[in-house]
């Protein structure tokens, strides 16, 4: 099952300066991700700081463990904002 998860930087409590030395180790734990089948898709948002992802999952408990292995979210520095489960539109079924 696919689920999305919206994640935002906790830009309130931290600066530019303080995630700056999480953001290696946050790309490599996401690349892991993405390698292990976990991860779909990312993006960056475009509305607030923070990101996207798109998860290949059992149920959002899964999700969630996989997101506790995020530094960023480790350290506090970003918060769950949303975790969706996905169901498949129908509109595109078979033609008949």
């Amino acid at each position: 099952m696919q689920f999305f998860a919206l994640l935002t930087r906790n830009t309130q409590k931290f600066s530019d300066a303080d995630f700056a030395p999480l953001l290696p180790p946050e790309s490599e734990q996401r690349k892991t991700l993405y390698v292990q089948g976990a991860v779909r898709q990312i993006w960056n948002r475009g509305d607030v700081p923070g990101t996207g992802i798109m998860f290949e999952a059992a149920d959002e408990k899964e999700v969630r463990g996989h997101l506790a292995t995020l530094p960023l979210i480790e350290a506090g520095m970003m918060a769950i904002t949303a975790i969706v489960p996905l169901n498949p539109y129908p509109g595109f079924g078979p033609k008949r």
